[in-house]
């Protein structure tokens, strides 16, 4: 089968074989959107890229379209990343505030228990003494 007027081998590009491939199969749904699908088909067969001015124009608008629909994915998916970054720097913040409130309870129960400690040694500290001074009445009231 003769090469089709007008082309190149699309491996003259210096692409890589997965772009190669990739450049193929857009050039044929380029070309078959604007009804060129015989064309394509047969140059990517033969692995040829078309180079009439049609067949690129139709590729370059195919292209086009196709970087146009890729960066409003790329938009989307970036103010969805934006969106889901400030849900959890506000989940982040609550976990927060509430780790805070907990410690600030933990301080005043450490607080209190040191408080009933001091109280505990207190009373402790008394009761020794009024023992001891039972101890010595009884030792007295038995000298009586």
């Amino acid at each position: 089968m003769a090469s089709p007027a007008n082309s190149i081998p699309d491996t003259a590009l210096g692409l890589s074989r997965d772009e190669v491939i990739l450049l193929r199969q857009h050039q044929h749904v380029a070309l078959s959107q604007h009804g060129g699908s015989n064309r394509a088909s047969n140059a990517s067969s033969q692995g040829r890229l078309l180079l009439d001015p049609g067949s690129l124009q139709a590729l370059a608008y195919h292209f086009d379209r196709l970087m146009g629909a890729i960066q409003q994915r790329m938009h989307l998916l970036n103010q969805q990343t934006q969106i889901s970054t400030a849900a959890a720097a506000g989940h982040a913040a609550d976990a927060m505030a509430h780790a805070d409130r907990e410690i600030a309870r933990f301080h005043e129960i450490m607080r209190q228990l040191d408080e009933l400690e001091r109280e505990f040694d207190k009373v402790r500290h008394i009761r020794d003494i009024v023992k001891g001074f039972r101890g010595r009445v009884e030792s007295l009231e038995r000298r009586f």
